[in-house]
């Protein structure tokens, strides 16, 4: 019997999951493991919000199958949010759709607008579901720079100049999960006149809307004129209101791309749990206090470990956005590579971050680092760095 599945042959081992199964290693050994590797939250949502969730679960008539796309309340106040934050109307029965995270989200519209030997524009390095959800669909991928400057402009072009077949979708994240870049409005604004010209469809990743620092909120692509002619946009929950495990994300924008995501997702899910529905409808309605104090946290957690790093020796660039900072490797220690760096920083320092190049060969270099700890345990985390350092010879500020 055949044990070589089409599909899983190309997907390669997952280099990220090499250093969570030493981290889990660790700890099981009774290791005190600072982990700044998974982006997991770790502040629970708003007590409302668990309120909510919990009255909803005591009705006897809430266990039952959902909807695939979403119930119309929440589907509501999805656009009741995008119309406050970013000015942009959505109709909730056309152009919203409730996914199980935007990952989901993500991989499932894939499966619905791929069809095998399609090209795919994905950015490199980039979050793994932006380019193995086309891959698992049967898609190639060329990729396109992650900072958005003229290199970035001129690879797109390149892209559809030299590709064959030409590339039918482009996906875009910013802020930009690993690297917390950012762009502004008139950047979308380029984009869309350009996915017109070229007729290809624009997926934007928008899962770290809400955490942006330095007064400075982040876009929506939806805000560019016409956008909605050809993007959709992914947005979660989870990183906004602490409710990574809840699994509550939606897309919104295009109308022929949501039809064919909600068509696929009716063959593939019934939706979310609706007592998580309706906890996630009291999150988008309700106060939003939560929303700013959860900015703050990280922002201060953000400027703790960049001033902490330094200090011991391994200079971070401040993110201008995300829960995550894009780090590279200490000087004198390049020649290692992210994923032995990672190892070595796990084992002799206690502390967990995850290799770039688990996020594409262009991640080599750096790693990403989360500021899903408190403060203290970033400092901490800065001297058990610090420490390592010294011992592969690398001098260190003595202050």
């Amino acid at each position: 019997m055949d044990n070589e599945f089409y599909r899983i042959k190309r997907l390669p081992p997952y280099v990220i999951a090499e250093v969570n199964a030493m981290r889990a290693a660790a700890r099981a050994e009774g290791r005190d493991i600072i982990d700044l590797g998974m982006g997991n939250p770790d502040q629970p949502p708003p007590a409302h919000v668990i309120d909510k969730l919990c009255e909803v679960a005591r009705k006897p008539d809430a266990h039952g199958y959902s909807q695939s796309k979403g119930i119309p309340g929440l589907r509501k106040a999805q656009a009741d949010y995008y119309e406050r934050r970013f000015g942009v109307e959505l109709n909730p029965e056309s152009e919203v759709i409730v996914t199980l995270g935007s990952k989901e989200g993500l991989a499932s519209l894939a499966t619905a607008i791929t069809a095998p030997g399609d090209t795919i524009l994905a950015p490199n390095p980039s979050y793994p579901i932006h380019t193995f959800g086309f891959i698992i669909a049967g898609a190639s991928i060329r990729s396109v720079p992650t900072t958005p400057d003229e290199h970035y402009w001129k690879a797109l072009e390149q892209a559809m100049n030299f590709t064959v077949p030409r590339p039918t979708v482009l996906v875009v994240n910013f802020p930009s999960n690993p690297t917390a870049e950012v762009v502004d409005l008139e950047f979308y604004e380029r984009l869309v006149d350009w996915a017109k010209f070229h007729k290809v469809w624009i997926l934007s990743d928008l899962a770290y809307s809400e955490l942006y620092y330095d007064g400075k909120p982040t876009p929506s692509i939806l805000q560019a004129k016409g956008a909605k002619d050809v993007a959709i946009e992914f947005t979660s929950l989870s990183k906004t209101y602490g409710m990574a495990g809840w699994r509550m994300g939606f897309a919104v924008g295009n109308r022929t791309l949501i039809s064919a995501l909600t068509r696929v997702k009716s063959y593939i899910d019934y939706g979310a749990f609706t007592p998580i529905q309706a906890a996630a409808c009291a999150a988008l309605n309700g106060p939003q206090d939560y929303v700013a104090q959860n900015r703050e946290m990280y922002h201060k957690r953000r400027d703790v470990m960049v001033e902490a790093f330094g200090r011991a020796g391994w200079d971070i660039p401040a993110p201008p956005a995300s829960m995550f900072a894009w780090a590279p490797l200490p000087p004198g220690l390049k020649e290692m590579g992210s994923l032995e760096f990672s190892k070595q920083l796990l084992t002799e320092a206690e502390v967990a971050v995850a290799p770039g190049v688990g996020y594409g060969e262009d991640g080599e270099g750096y790693v990403r680092i989360a500021m899903v700890e408190n403060e203290q345990r970033l400092r901490q985390a800065a001297r058990n760095v610090k420490r390592y350092l010294q011992s592969m010879g690398i001098n260190t500020p003595s202050a």
